[in-house]
């Protein structure tokens, strides 16, 4: 079988017929959600991988997607006519891939799979940004969801409304979160080039994927490509509040409609009000209520509602959904409560994530003491370039714990984020912080400190040695004296 990195061949495969398909990187976000999109379409879904954690671990378990932990040759299907799809995070010199190489496997990759199966047929709305692309594709697809719609959407994360990240249906629409990260290591444009925007979302734009991008500008450019690939009978929106957004859309060959607080924005956000358990706001003329904390958010879902009245969506049958929406696994996402002590897990790692979710959980959680636990793990935040913004970012809490950096082995000395002068910085700043190298250090040391009524948000965009359950663990065997108020 001839060895290929492209997408042609792939419109030799039926999706009415049974493929094997096998994943290499498989417990990515995306990677696992088309996992398990083509395992309940029918064909059959291998995967492997180094990081092999919950929530994505558990949910591809419970479809009976077979997972193998750790890569080897020996993971490779015996079908020589299996897919493999290669993910991102794969280089060459992974044993698992150079096995796939000398034997001239079918290769590709997960944007190729997707266009060449269903997206090249469909109306793509594509969800883009540094920030909140997760948050506003989930309102975005439940929105058509709620609407009888039927829509297909692939979403890194899981949606409590929609049960999975990635699920094709009969509906006309595909709503995606376009990635800005390289595609694969043999194709290195942003993914959302891949998805075929009929309709585009900007959220915002901002230095990111050090390991990939050399700086703003680099990354502009590539926002800049997928610009230019929206039809004319398209669409763009773009956030009013971002100069580095707008400056990508200047020279569009599509309409492009500003959204957001700003007073030159066609839709602007107005009256927002902030309360315990959700915030309201309008837009469009329309009242929305909306579950979730922060200004940021309902920037998110501005978006969602912009982009479905794009597609004549009903105002008030959007209303009602916004309404109902539940939120995303790993967003603000309360993990339990003991002893008065409430345990939050959030994705956030970029500076701008950090603060804006911080100052969310303050309008959510009013009067109550703030803990944010920090690990340095995604390829920029392990490097040095967030040295000086990370401290502002974490000094919204009312103190603060950063553990060490991870594969702090894999980033060179002088290129590598300082965690503890991170926490020299907070506590200059007034602010107690505290670096404790692991998930275990970190809870030893914080149950001891904690008072009933206090918010514990847990940053990473990883598994952080399970430190979440080892938390409420901790917390719950305490004889009540820690958590006095």
């Amino acid at each position: 079988m001839a060895f290929i990195f492209s997408g042609f061949r792939m419109q030799n495969i039926s999706t009415s017929s049974r493929v094997s398909f096998h994943f290499m990187g498989i417990c990515g976000t995306a990677m696992g959600a088309v996992a398990a999109m083509l395992h309940d379409s029918g064909h059959t879904v291998t995967g492997s991988d180094e990081n092999v954690y919950p929530p994505m671990s558990t949910f591809l378990e419970s479809k009976g997607i077979r997972i193998m932990a750790g890569y080897s040759p020996g993971n490779l299907p015996k079908d020589e006519n299996a897919v493999l799809v290669v993910g991102n995070t794969i280089k060459r010199g992974n044993v698992e891939l150079e096995a796939a190489l000398d034997a001239r496997r079918f290769c590709t990759c997960l944007p190729e799979v997707l266009k060449h199966h269903f997206l090249r047929y469909t109306h793509n709305l594509v969800v883009t940004g540094t920030h909140g692309k997760t948050t506003t594709t989930s309102l975005l697809a439940w929105i058509f969801q709620h609407a009888g719609k039927e829509p297909s959407w692939l979403i890194g994360g899981i949606p409590y409304n929609l049960d999975q990240g990635c699920k094709r249906q009969g509906g006309r629409h595909w709503i995606l979160e376009g990635d800005e990260y390289d595609t694969a290591f043999f194709d290195k444009r942003s993914k959302f080039v891949h998805y075929l925007p009929e309709l585009l979302i900007i959220n915002n734009i901002e230095f990111d994927h050090a390991d990939i991008f050399e700086d703003l500008t680099a990354i502009q450019k590539s926002f800049r490509n997928v610009v230019r690939i929206v039809p004319r009978n398209g669409t763009i929106l773009v956030n009013a509040d971002d100069p580095n957004a707008i400056a990508v859309t200047t020279d569009s060959p599509a309409p492009v409609l500003e959204v957001g607080f700003s007073p030159n924005a066609a839709i602007r956000i107005e009256n927002l009000r902030e309360g315990d358990e959700s915030q309201t706001f309008t837009l469009l003329g329309t009242e929305f209520r909306l579950p979730m904390s922060g200004a940021f958010n309902a920037r998110n879902a501005a978006m969602a509602i912009a982009a479905a009245h794009f597609y004549q969506l009903p105002l008030p049958v959007i209303a009602e959904a916004l309404a109902q929406f539940k939120g995303v696994k790993r967003r603000q996402e309360v993990r339990g409560e003991k002893n008065g002590v409430t345990v939050i897990d959030d994705f956030g790692h970029h500076p701008t994530a950090l603060r804006e979710t911080i100052r969310g959980l303050r309008s959510k959680y009013p009067r109550r003491r703030l803990w944010a636990v920090f690990e340095p793990r995604s390829n920029t935040t392990r490097r040095a370039v967030f040295q000086s913004t990370l401290p502002e970012a974490l000094s919204h809490a009312d103190g603060v714990y950063v553990a060490q950096v991870a594969k702090l082995e894999q980033i060179p000395a002088e290129q590598r984020l300082n965690p503890e002068k991170v926490v020299a910085d907070i506590n200059a700043a007034g602010v107690p912080a505290y670096y404790e190298a692991n998930a275990d250090a970190i809870v030893a040391s914080l149950s001891t400190k904690v008072l009933r009524g206090d918010v514990v948000a847990v940053f990473s965009n990883g598994g952080f040695g399970g430190i979440h359950e080892k938390l409420l663990t901790s917390l719950s065997v305490l004889d009540g004296a820690a958590v006095a108020s």
